[in-house]
């Protein structure tokens, strides 16, 4: 009797559904208190979505699966101890290990890398409080603003599941849907679209993350990367030139400049906001479609980083190279920006699945700090602890902190730790950290789905556009003409965007709809 009530396809229902068919009325928002507080865990159709999402592909990156790494160090430079307690930001001259990623985004390994398409930029730092990945990109905004529609969003990009083509009308179709894309098109359609190679690329946090000194004090951050040795892009001829002879420029330019010697470095710098101010301004700062503008929030300096050693093994330091901004330490935190509070969840849960839940183990993503847990076992553990150590230690501790208690110490003693695997224990001395501070603000709310409240869609891609000169801007009207023109773009979908165009800047929705002889309409 079961059987005639099931569906004979997957997608016979007219609304969405999870996967046991329970209806989803809203696809477009995560459940969060508020309508700008932090994400819920029991956002079911969100945990499933991504959860399925991440596990489509192994064991290539579903994102970012081209890429070159190298290693090097981070030196602080300025004094920014008033605005963080963070340990490897303690003073000028304190340096850090750290590798670095660069990467596409869309396509498979072996794809060119003069393909326009966003580039990954991800550094890990490996401080003594645990590692720090600020995981970013070379734009310093993305095409949509809440986690729940990134599997979309990358599912547009990707190539079309039927004939494994990447096709613009399958984007232009999507984000028709989304005009805070507006931004983003301006860095993919700019000339910055194909970097020269990854020394010349800027790298941005993307997110708004919190800073936290000792005070408790809270400052909401950006962070930018700036290559000393400046910008450089490539335009559509030269790309197609070098594309045609090495689908791999930009990662031969990496290893063989570290070879010679000449080391890559580039400035962090920051913009900081007190959470107080953040009403100031006419978008909302957390969002992830709009940037903080320099002239209003100036950057500050922090420190250089500088690359001086490629990997010793492509395989295990580039592909089995873990990034995740999960992975903050005390002094720097979250924000509640909706596609961060997504990641948090998103990237540990690949990794497990990609790598194995034991992925930490790996030399290259585990802490090079003194660490102590009892997560254990799985796939692929290969590590035990060292039980003499381990039992100087409990012995060490019984003796120093009881008091005329030596022979209690020595009882213990014959009890080894590695007998231990829960939390706490009186045979194992491990305790609680120091506590840190973290942002204490009191969140309220209702559980809802909903965008944010305050949207401005295309004020700062105009300024922008308007700040190129008139070469570079017909560059990027001929890159719009190019894709809304392909036949499978409807006349709706290609009237919308251009009335997106029209109001980002007049002019531009005027070159591009008189190319396509479409009347600009907003």
């Amino acid at each position: 009797m079961i059987d005639q009530y099931r569906p004979s396809s997957s997608f016979n229902s007219p609304f969405l559904t999870t996967n046991a068919g329970a209806p989803v009325y809203n696809n477009e928002s995560a459940l969060t208190v508020g309508a700008r507080g932090p994400i819920l865990l029991e956002d079911y159709h969100l945990v499933e979505k991504i959860a399925n999402f991440t596990r489509e592909r192994m064991p290539e990156r579903i994102v970012h699966a081209r890429g070159a790494s190298a290693k090097g160090f981070f030196e602080v430079t300025h004094d920014v101890s008033h605005l963080t307690c963070a340990d490897f930001l303690r003073a000028p001259g304190v340096q850090t290990p750290v590798i670095v990623r660069f990467s596409t985004v869309i396509h498979e390994r072996g794809s060119p890398e003069t393909i326009r398409d966003p580039r990954g930029f991800a550094t890990k730092f490996y401080t003594r409080e645990g590692n720090f990945d600020i995981v970013g990109n070379n734009f310093p905004v993305f095409f949509i603003r809440d986690g729940i529609q990134f599997p979309d969003v990358i599912h547009a990009f990707k190539p079309n599941p039927k004939s494994h083509i990447q096709e613009y009308w399958r984007v232009l179709d999507f984000l028709s849907f989304h005009p805070e894309s507006m931004l983003t098109f301006a860095w993919l359609f700019d000339d910055v679209g194909v970097p020269q190679d990854y020394r010349h690329m800027e790298g941005f946090g993307v997110h708004t993350f919190t800073l936290i000194n000792k005070a408790g004090k809270v400052t909401f951050v950006k962070f930018h990367w700036k290559p000393t040795c400046g910008v450089k892009s490539l335009l559509e001829e030269e790309a197609i030139r070098i594309g045609g002879t090495n689908h791999s420029h930009a990662t031969q330019d990496l290893y063989e400049s570290i070879a010679a010697g000449n080391y890559p470095e580039w400035k962090l710098f920051i913009q900081t906001l007190d959470p107080a101010d953040e009403d100031k301004f006419d978008f909302d700062i957390l969002d992830t479609t709009q940037i903080w503008p320099e002239d209003l929030i100036p950057l500050q300096p922090v420190g250089r980083l500088v690359l001086n050693r490629n990997i010793d093994n492509f395989f295990a330091e580039n592909e089995q190279l873990a990034m995740n901004p999960a992975h903050v330490v005390p002094g720097i935190h979250y924000s509640d920006d909706k596609m961060l509070q997504a990641r948090l969840f998103a990237y540990s849960d690949t990794h497990r699945y990609r790598i194995g839940v034991n992925y930490l183990q790996l030399p290259v993503n585990a802490p090079k700090c003194a660490h102590h847990n009892n997560h254990y076992d799985g796939a692929m553990n290969f590590t035990h602890r060292d039980e003499e150590v381990l039992r100087f230690l409990l012995f060490f501790s019984f003796f120093v902190f009881s008091v005329g208690s030596h022979e209690k110490a020595k009882e213990r003693k014959t009890t080894t730790t590695t007998s231990i695997d829960y939390f706490p224990s009186r045979y194992d001395p491990v305790r609680h950290a120091e506590r840190f501070p973290l942002p204490p603000q009191i969140i309220t709310g209702r559980r809802e789905r909903r965008t944010i409240p305050k949207e401005d869609n295309f004020t700062q891609a105009g300024v922008r556009y308007r700040s190129w000169a008139p070469d570079r801007q017909e560059r990027f009207v001929k890159r719009w003409v190019d894709v809304l023109a392909d036949h499978r773009v409807t006349h709706e979908i290609r009237s919308i965007w251009i009335s997106y165009l029209t109001q980002t800047d007049k002019s531009l929705g005027q070159k591009v709809a008189s190319r396509l002889n479409v009347r600009p309409s907003i």
